[in-house]
C-alpha cells in the first residue's frame, strides 16, 4: 500500500508582541494565522473498517488540532513568560482577556516548533506528522518538516 499524505487547513485570530524586537513587532498586535497540517500514513485496507480507505478521518484530525491549537490559541495574545511583558499580560488578565504565557518568542516559526510538538503527541501511532504551514500573513509563513528534524 502507498504512503498518501493529507492536509487540513485551520485559521485563527492571535495577538502578540516581540519583546526585543526592533521593529513594529515589538508592540502588541494580532494576525489571521492559517494552519496547514500534513500527515502523512496508509490509507485503511480493512474493508470492514468505517473508516477504510482513509489515511485519517479529517474529523480526527480536526479534533486533535483545534483541542491544542486553535481552541488554545484563537483569540489569546500570547507573550514570552520570560520578558517584562508579564506586567502588561496579568493587567489583561484581570480585565478577563485570554493570555497565553510561553517559553519562547512568539515568532511564527517559534510558534511552529510548539505546534509541531502538540499535534505529533496526540495522532495515532501510525499516522506521522509530515508538515506544517503557519501563514502569519498574505505573504510571510513558516514551515516545519518532519525530514528537517
Amino acid at each position: 500500500m502507498s504512503n498518501i499524505r493529507i492536509t487540513k487547513q485551520f485559521s485563527f485570530e492571535t495577538g502578540h508582541a516581540l519583546y526585543g524586537y526592533d521593529g513594529k513587532c515589538k508592540n502588541v498586535h494580532g494576525h489571521s494565522y492559517r494552519l496547514d497540517v500534513t500527515v502523512i500514513g496508509q490509507p485503511i485496507s480493512d474493508n470492514t473498517n468505517v473508516k477504510f480507505g482513509m489515511v485519517i478521518d479529517f474529523t480526527d484530525l480536526k479534533k486533535i488540532v483545534k483541542e491544542e491549537i486553535v481552541d488554545v490559541f484563537d483569540h489569546a495574545t500570547v507573550f514570552n513568560k520570560n520578558t517584562p511583558h508579564l506586567e502588561l499580560a496579568r493587567e489583561l488578565q484581570k480585565r478577563d482577556h485570554n493570555v497565553l504565557l510561553v517559553d519562547y518568542q512568539p515568532t511564527s516559526e517559534m510558534m511552529v516548533i510548539d505546534f509541531a510538538e502538540k499535534i505529533k503527541r496526540r495522532l495515532p501511532n501510525n499516522i506521522t506528522l509530515h508538515s506544517l504551514k503557519l501563514q502569519e500573513t498574505a505573504s510571510s509563513y513558516a514551515q516545519w518538516f518532519a525530514s528537517d528534524n
